[in-house]
Formats: structure tokens, C-alpha cells, sequence
């Protein structure tokens, strides 16, 4: 039996913030990246929620979330006791306020009566997802945390929110985005409306994730990117993901790679890896690529696989993004030594059972060692 969940409402648009004057009464706790305070966005954030309610703030929010920060934000939630959260930022913040409220809620034994997350980048997906990953920073270890209740009840997609995004994290998150669509379009969980989202995700991410890194004032494109960035997450939360982001994962445990960089590196070996060994997945490669545009019907599955995995690495360069470890300044012989950790851990990741191909120890290997250098 197949199963697919749209449990957030979604409001996008320039107006979407709007939904938040409707609170009235209520306890909020926001959860937002540590650089907001004090910000045109926040304050706007803040300006559509009426005197009725209380507000608290907590903006301690870190890169890969440490369990250190989660639990100085569960201290607050335990004061607070609120009845709704808002998390407010990029995929580090939301992860936090799920990770914050995760806790919270098992400590105190109450329920929220809505969490609503405001995305500011255009990447992880995680204002449709039940998953938040937090960081055991002295096991050099992620956790992932995933319940279907961590699924934030709304959604608002405001595009201005991402317009002043530094231009790195507009390529990373973006590439997150084609990740997402490409590791749920094959993975095991996909089937027919999952792989209509995925498929959309890869057109529209090939032909304007460039033009918002080039040009990031187009409101046009920076909305179609960022509700695609939803419709992936919404994908990959019922399909499942695969061993790309097992791998990436410890690329940012061990090395601090930025988690949609990461997963870029990876990606186009991790693509050519599961095209060589699944024959569905090739072909689901290659009708998606078709769809998209980049590559003609005449074409076959193996030579459109070509076309993607250079449409990739094109894309990359034209956002200055490093496509290995060197280039990401990982010192070649630290890499080399956390080989057989980085592939122990790989398997252990949530992720990683929903690749189309169960990969050797030495399958990893081999991948983890082309993006050393």
C-alpha cells in the first residue's frame, strides 16, 4: 500500500506573512537564525502578530545544530510553555525549532497547538518534513530525528525572505533542492505523484537556479525556486532519500562542509553509481532529464545521464561552488584517514536505506574517494 501526506498548509506568495495576524491569545516561541534580531525581516515578521499574544525569542541557532544549543533552547521552551512556535530561517533554524520542541514537548508532556515555519533559504525542504538532524559535536556525529507530529502544521512561503541570502547559500540550498529531487525520484519509497514533484523539482532547478544566483532580485524566479524547494522536501519526506545524503552527512560532521555543497559534490558520482547499477533508476534518471529539457528523445538513457552529470558540474562552476574536498580546503591525508568512518557511519544514516541499490563498503569507498580530490 502506497502512501503520501500533505499534512502542511502552504501559503506562498509576498504576502503569504500576512497569515500570522490571525493569532490571537497564544504563547510563541520563535526560533530563529541568530543574525535576524534586530533585522527589517524579523521585525516585519514580528510587526503581523498583534499585542494579543506573548512573544519569546530564542536566536541562539548554529549551523548543523548541536545538542549543546537545542537544550539551551528546551530551557527556554520549558519557561515559556508555549502553545505555538514559529521557525524562522534556514534549514539549521527549523531543524532547531522541531529539535527544541522534540524535547520540550516529552519533558513537559504538553502539545503544541501549532508550530509554522517561515523558510528564509531555498533548500532543505523542512517546513513539509518530519525530519530535523542535530549534531553530536563531540562524537563527530548527526542525528537524525524523525516523527510525523515534528511536521510543521503551516507553511509561508515568502520569497522577499531569500532575496538577501549571501549568494553561497543560494547556490548550496539550491543544489539541496536537486539532490532532494534526484535521490527521491529513484529511491525505494517513490512512486508516481512523489516522482511528479521530484521531476519538477530537476526542470526547474537546472534551468533557474543560475539566474537567482546571478540575478537574486527576479521575485519571479526566486518564488517558482522556492515553492520547488517544497515540493522536493514534500517528495523526499514520502519517498525517502538515499545514500548521497548518508554520505553528505558526514562530510559535514567530519569536515564542516555546508550541507547543500556537500551533497553537490557527491551527487554527480552518486547519479552515474546508481544508473550503472539499477536499471530503473537509469531510466527514471533519463526521462526526468528529458522532461527537463535536457536532452532529446532520440537520445539514449546512458548518453542523457551524460548530459545531466555536466549540467551539474557546469552549474557549480558558474557558482563558484568547490566540487571536492581539496577545493573545499580538507587537507587530503585528514580526508584519506576518515575513510572508513565516513563509510561505517554512512550506513548507519537514516537515509541511507532508501537508495535504489544497496552499495558495498568498497561501492562507498570508491564514491567517497572522488570527492577527496
Amino acid at each position: 500500500m502506497e502512501e503520501f501526506q500533505i499534512p502542511t498548509k502552504i501559503f506562498s506568495g509576498t504576502d503569504s506573512l500576512d497569515w500570522l495576524k490571525q493569532l490571537s491569545g497564544k504563547s510563541i516561541l520563535m526560533v530563529c537564525d541568530a543574525f535576524l534580531p534586530g533585522t527589517p525581516t524579523l521585525k516585519g515578521i514580528q510587526e503581523r502578530i498583534n499585542q494579543s499574544n506573548q512573544v519569546s525569542l530564542f536566536s541562539d541557532v548554529k549551523p548543523d545544530p548541536p545538542l549543546k544549543t537545542i537544550m539551551a533552547g528546551v530551557a527556554q521552551f520549558n519557561q515559556v510553555k508555549p502553545d505555538v512556535m514559529i521557525g524562522i530561517g534556514g534549514g539549521s533554524a527549523i531543524d532547531t525549532g522541531k529539535a527544541i520542541r522534540f524535547f520540550g514537548e516529552k519533558l513537559n508532556q504538553t502539545q503544541l497547538k501549532a508550530f509554522i515555519a517561515i523558510p528564509t533559504t531555498s533548500g532543505t525542504g523542512s517546513e513539509v518534513t518530519s525530519f530535523a538532524v542535530v549534531s553530536d559535536t563531540e562524537n563527530h556525529t548527526k542525528i537524525p530525528l524523525s516523527e510525523p507530529y515534528l511536521t510543521p502544521d503551516v507553511a509561508l512561503l515568502d520569497p522577499q525572505l531569500v532575496m538577501t541570502a549571501p549568494k553561497s547559500v543560494t547556490a548550496y540550498s539550491g543544489l539541496d533542492v536537486l539532490t532532494h529531487s534526484l535521490e527521491s525520484l529513484v529511491s525505494k519509497g517513490a512512486n508516481t505523484i512523489t516522482d511528479a514533484f521530484a521531476e519538477k523539482g530537476i526542470d526547474v532547478i537546472t534551468h533557474d537556479l543560475v539566474d537567482c544566483y546571478q540575478h537574486g532580485d527576479d521575485v519571479a524566479k526566486r518564488q517558482t525556486v522556492h515553492e520547488v524547494s517544497c515540493a522536493a522536501g514534500m517528495a523526499f519526506t514520502n519517498a525517502g532519500l538515499g545514500i548521497c545524503h548518508a554520505l553528505a552527512h558526514q562530510l559535514g560532521a567530519n569536515f564542516q562542509v555546508p550541507h547543500g555543497l556537500a551533497c553537490a559534490m557527491l551527487l554527480p558520482h552518486v547519479v552515474a553509481y546508481n544508473a550503472a547499477h539499477s536499471e530503473l533508476a537509469l531510466h527514471k534518471y533519463a526521462e526526468a532529464i528529458r522532461k527537463a529539457g535536457l536532452a532529446s528523445r532520440g537520445l539514449s538513457d546512458r548518453l542523457a545521464i551524460q548530459r545531466l552529470l555536466s549540467r551539474i558540474r557546469q552549474m557549480m562552476l558558474q557558482m563558484d561552488c568547490p566540487q571536492n574536498l581539496r577545493a573545499f580546503g580538507v587537507d587530503v591525508k585528514d580526508a584519506e584517514a576518515k575513510l572508513q568512518v565516513v563509510v561505517d557511519d554512512a550506513k548507519l544514516d537514516a537515509t541511507f536505506a532508501g537508495n535504489p541499490v544497496v552499495p558495498t563498503d568498497e561501492d562507498l569507498k570508491a564514491i567517497y574517494r572522488k570527492v577527496i580530490r
